[in-house]
């Protein structure tokens, strides 16, 4: 039997985080957690998370660089990048697409709005995915 899908959820408020993760573990998944992208690529390195929750404003490293990384590593550019950001301006999401993001979600958004999208996005066969073994 395989393990649940695991999900690193990056946000730099607790409470954001917290929500999500109790979500996101309520509905099934195993959840990690980072606090900022540095963080984020930490946990990313360690533990290779089915997919990513990121948010794009980040301190010390911000969801768009932190997003860039993972795409240009060969460890981690088959993993799945959802931008969640309040930024849900007009271009926002053109930029999170560019920066390498596979899929936006502006906030708020309510949880099971994300948990559709994550099964969504695991559930979409990766282009990448022959690169993922590494």
């Amino acid at each position: 039997m395989t393990p649940e899908p695991l999900v690193l959820v990056v946000d730099d408020f607790q409470d954001n985080r917290e929500m999500y993760a109790e979500y996101l573990a309520f509905s099934g998944f195993r959840v990690i957690q980072a606090a900022n992208g540095k963080e984020a690529l930490d946990q990313a390195f360690a533990n290779r998370p089915d997919i990513i929750i990121m948010d794009l404003s980040l301190p010390v490293m911000d969801g768009w660089e932190a997003t860039r990384r993972l795409k240009a590593d060969q460890r981690t550019n088959a993993i799945p990048v959802v931008a969640l950001t309040g930024h849900a301006m007009q271009g926002h999401s053109k930029g999170a697409m560019e920066a390498g993001c596979d899929s936006f979600v502006a906030k708020p958004c309510l949880p099971d709005q994300l948990v559709a999208e994550i099964r969504k996005m695991l559930s979409t066969p990766r282009v990448n995915a022959a690169k993922a073994g590494g």
